[in-house]
């Protein structure tokens, strides 16, 4: 005789149903049915620890993406920023060279006390020489340091801002010489020009000096050519050391570049 099989019975009575189901399911079933459960939840752990990582890092791409689009347009402006700083500074550079920034003074000056006297240039014995005195109409160069030019001369008819003459850009202290043979018409301090000199030629000529920082002539007094007026500067409406320098005629204002052409 065999052993009836063991199974478990399941009755289920819907509510407000006279009649109930009754199903019976074998122990086996159950215990498979388990068992399989038991499973696929171990194997769902399993899985979610194996790829939960690579689903987090796939979910962050975009974001990274944004990131790195971002990142790449901030590098493009550093580099562009770098340009210009470097640009600025090489134009820095330049403008210390112009305004004699980088002129080392000399050590003599820098450890006495007593006045220095500047350098005088010296000319060869069989050299040819202009003339030394009298009146002459204006052709030397009135500086002896190399200069830059950093403004030329502006008419009014134009929208910028009138500019009778040139600006010499060199260190304060620089010696400005008279260009050619005159008489100072009018020497001082204007609001504009600083401390100036103003000389009278032949010919209705007139030269001026302006941003001077010292006057070395007096009101009147004859000047031959290349002698020593003043010493260049920073006074009166400036903003870096340099020679304002003008020639006029009958009270026109030239473009000295078109006379001077001696160290021009």
């Amino acid at each position: 005789m065999t052993r009836a099989s063991r199974a478990v019975t399941i009755v289920i009575q819907p509510d407000g149903a006279t009649k109930s189901q009754t199903y019976r399911v074998p122990v086996w079933v159950l215990r498979m049915g388990t068992a399989f459960m038991a499973a696929a939840a171990v194997a769902a752990v399993i899985l979610g620890a194996l790829y939960g990582p690579l689903l987090r890092a796939a979910a962050r791409v975009p974001g990274l993406e944004h990131q790195v689009t971002r990142l790449e347009a901030d590098n493009a402006k550093v580099r562009q920023l770098s340009a210009a700083l470097d640009s600025v500074e090489s134009r820095y550079a330049q403008v210390r060279q112009m305004i004699g920034g980088d002129i080392v003074r000399d050590p003599l000056t820098v450890g006495t006390a007593l006045p220095v006297a500047p350098a005088v240039l010296a000319r060869l014995a069989d050299a040819p020489r202009g003339p030394a005195v009298g009146l002459t109409i204006p052709r030397r160069w009135p500086l002896d340091e190399p200069g830059y030019v950093t403004r030329g001369q502006v008419g009014t008819g134009t929208s910028d801002e009138a500019h009778p003459g040139i600006d010499i850009a060199v260190a304060v202290g620089s010696i400005v010489r008279a260009v050619g043979g005159g008489t100072v018409h009018q020497l001082g301090e204007d609001p504009e020009y600083g401390f100036f000199v103003l000389l009278d030629h032949p010919d209705e000529y007139q030269t001026m000096y302006g941003h001077l920082s010292r006057i070395l002539v007096e009101p009147g007094a004859s000047v031959a050519p290349g002698q020593v007026i003043g010493l260049s500067g920073n006074s009166g409406r400036s903003t870096a050391p340099h020679l304002h320098f003008e020639i006029r005629q009958k009270g026109v204002s030239l473009d000295p570049r078109t006379m001077v052409k001696e160290g021009s």
